[in-house]
């Protein structure tokens, strides 16, 4: 059985990497938000807005390893 994911293009939108237009493609894997560069190798992950307010709260440093 295949899962098909549905891919969009994003108009007007700009690779980082590469600097083509259009070439951006959104879509959904898993539930998470991910986009993708057609001519190049780019892809980001968009994380859950929960998951990023847990990640910067916890700054704080539970142990150092010190090695003998």
């Amino acid at each position: 059985m295949s899962n098909k994911i549905k891919k969009r293009f994003v108009a007007g939108a700009v690779c980082p990497k590469c600097k083509a237009m259009d070439s951006i493609m959104l879509y959904f894997e898993n539930n998470v938000e991910k986009i993708e560069c057609v001519h190049c190798d780019y892809h980001e992950s968009q994380v859950d807005k929960k998951v990023s307010a847990a990640n910067k709260g916890s700054n704080s440093v539970i142990g150092v390893f010190k090695p003998e």
